[in-house]
């Protein structure tokens, strides 16, 4: 009885769920998401990233053979090639048999071994003094990051690649003469070690936040063909939890295990349970479609108000309904600065007064979009076209806002 989910008001005085249940669909894959440390298709970034591990890997070993005459010492860096290729294969091996979960006590295993190969390295090299053109094991260790970079957060990965930036920096100024010759190929070497970790990190990270979205837009389309009043896409597991927890109640005080009356905290458990079913019950009547589309959209629902006093957005057909919710959506999904998100409120109604004689069939809607942080030379033109399958539209710029009106014709309802 405890699991009753609270509501809350937000910034916009609508009624959201503070939490998702955690039986629900919805949370489990969330959980097992943050699990695995990846997301749909990010499989397939860690095998190409390991591709180019071992490719880089390849050109070392080569590069290193070329050159194992010139080493004082080459034991060392036999040595951090041996354990590079070891700790290599062990982490690629435990990914493809752990089904990308990556547990800490094992990469942090990795990052100790991949310590130990530069160490060696740079060990073996030293005394050549040129760091820049002699680097092979301690260069590849940075490939080596990229092999993580899908099942560990970014900000394990670019604190191991601070790390070795500063080693390979403290090698080469306490080893390395620096003149107009050596000095680019020191800074050669270093990029070399250190970017290609930190480019993975970003697409990572921009390819989840292009799944997320799409996943978002995905869910958020569903709406539309919903009818006039509806409940959100979760509200049927939440029914059924508060149905589940009202039946445990019931049969608790049928049976006999529960005295009447009720004990304080017990009947304030059921005065909630009765009053989120209500709440349910009366949002079916009065919400439409476009309500659960901002209020349970991650991306909608910090981005886009609503005014709709007349529920009018129910009586616009699957065409119009698919060109507004693609219009917010364009207005306010574009990539902007934290500083100056962009923002979208929507004014639906009151409905216009017909002016024309004759049968009544239908009715004109207004609806108003002003947006904040979309500037209108910015906006994608493709949102123009969403706009118009609404209805007819006019734009204007309003205190450095983007203000469109439409007039929007939909069937009256008196006649259906």
């Amino acid at each position: 009885m405890s699991g009753i989910a609270r509501t809350e008001e937000n910034t916009r005085g609508r009624r959201r769920l503070s939490g998702v249940p955690a039986s629900s669909i919805a949370a489990r894959a969330v959980v097992h998401a943050n699990a695995q440390r990846s997301s749909l298709g990010s499989a397939h970034l860690a095998l190409g990233a390991g591709v180019l591990c071992a490719i880089q890997a390849v050109y070392g070993l080569v590069t290193f053979a070329t050159n194992i005459g010139s080493y004082p010492s080459a034991l060392p860096a036999v040595l951090a090639w041996l354990l590079f290729i070891a700790a290599f294969a062990t982490m690629s091996l435990s990914i493809a048999t752990r089904g990308d979960r990556l547990p800490t006590w094992l990469f942090a295993s990795y990052l100790a071994a991949l310590a130990a190969v530069v160490a060696l390295d740079l060990v073996a090299i030293a005394p050549l003094n040129d760091i820049g053109a002699h680097a092979t094991a301690s260069v590849t260790a940075g490939f080596g990051l990229m092999t993580a970079v899908v099942h560990r957060p970014a900000r394990e990965l670019i604190v191991a690649v601070a790390a070795l930036a500063i080693a390979f920096v403290t090698a080469i100024a306490v080893t390395t003469p620096l003149t107009a010759e050596t000095i680019p190929g020191q800074i050669t070497t270093v990029a070399i070690a250190v970017f290609p970790p930190l480019v993975a990190v970003f697409a990572v990270r921009q390819f989840r936040r292009m799944v997320q979205l799409e996943l978002d837009r995905v869910l958020v389309q569903s709406t539309v063909s919903a009818p006039r009043f509806a409940v959100g896409m979760l509200a049927s597991e939440e029914l059924a939890r508060l149905d589940l927890a009202a039946e445990e109640l019931l049969d608790s005080v049928a049976s006999g295990r529960t005295a009447l009356p009720l004990r304080p905290k017990l009947a304030s458990t059921a005065a909630s349970l009765a009053t989120e079913l209500r709440l349910h019950l009366i949002e079916g009547r009065r919400e439409t479609w476009l309500y659960h589309a901002i209020t349970e959209s991650n991306q909608l629902g910090k981005s886009a108000t609503l005014k709709d006093a007349g529920s009018l957005a129910g009586l616009l057909d699957p065409q119009q309904r698919d060109g507004l919710l693609s219009a917010v959506w364009l207005l306010v999904a574009e990539k902007k600065k934290k500083s100056s998100p962009a923002t979208a409120q929507v004014v639906i109604g009151p409905v216009l007064p017909r002016i024309d004689p004759g049968p009544k069939r239908t009715i004109t809607i207004p609806i108003v979009i002003t947006t904040t942080g979309a500037p209108r030379n910015r906006v994608d033109p493709s949102a123009w076209a969403a706009i118009a399958k609404v209805g007819r539209f006019v734009d204007s710029t309003e205190h450095s806002s983007l203000r469109v009106d439409i007039e929007c014709i939909v069937p009256n309802p008196a006649d259906q």
